[in-house]
């Protein structure tokens, strides 16, 4: 099963790289010895591991609400981020996945980073609510009702 989806990651891999455009393609064999292109379109899907790494990878636990409230306000703004990009990578993946009847590796993947997002948003409301001054309380619960 690993390998099936490995080969549909390759190949959807391969037909994003394809989408840019001939004046583009001919840009980046200019600039192919200074720089490293790099596609958006691969963000969405997770990076493909090599074919000898067989053994099941390890995936890790959802944050802690008494973890994230040692973090800073900015900190915590940049892991809702990166934790956002996650979500979308990996209901990018199932979607894909789900579309040609395969399987989605580690489903459990998904509930735990909206459980770290949730607890995220708990810290900054509780944060808020603490907040002495009522106009920083309230822009802090509108910037926490944007996310």
């Amino acid at each position: 099963m690993m390998f099936i989806s490995r080969f549909f990651g390759r190949t959807l891999f391969a037909a994003a790289r394809s989408e840019a455009s001939p004046t583009a393609a001919a840009a980046a064999a200019a600039n192919a010895s200074t720089r490293n292109m790099h596609n958006p379109l691969e963000e969405f899907f997770e990076a493909d591991r090599s074919q000898e790494e067989d053994k099941p990878v390890v995936y890790g636990r959802s944050w802690k609400a008494s973890e994230l409230r040692l973090k800073s306000w900015d900190d915590l703004q940049k892991l809702w981020y990166v934790l956002l990009k996650e979500k979308n990578m990996l209901m990018t993946q199932r979607q894909m996945l789900h579309a040609q009847n395969l399987r989605f590796p580690n489903p459990e993947r998904i509930p735990k980073v909206r459980k770290s997002m949730c607890r995220i948003k708990h810290v900054l409301t509780e944060r808020a609510i603490d907040e002495p001054d009522p106009r920083r309380s309230s822009e802090m619960k509108r910037m926490i009702n944007a996310l």
